[in-house]
């Protein structure tokens, strides 16, 4: 059920980021079974691709911005 309601509302870049250093923490102390470490990685994937999605769109506005002034 988590997993719906993570789709139906989509993570900002503070929020994934937060999150996906949490993760490496948690994956750096060690600890976990491997089940755990796996989903934690596959946690960590999806984390870093939504925040490499805001970085683009962040970097496209700039650009587009930049753009403008010309």
């Amino acid at each position: 059920m988590a997993q719906t309601d993570e789709a139906a509302t989509p993570l900002g870049y503070e929020q994934a980021r937060d999150e996906l250093i949490d993760v490496v923490r948690r994956l750096e102390a060690g600890g976990t079974t491997l089940e755990e470490s796996l989903a934690l990685w596959e946690r960590g994937e999806e984390l870093a691709k939504v925040c490499r999605r805001w970085l683009e769109g962040a970097r496209a506005r700039l650009d587009a911005s930049l753009a403008d002034e010309s």
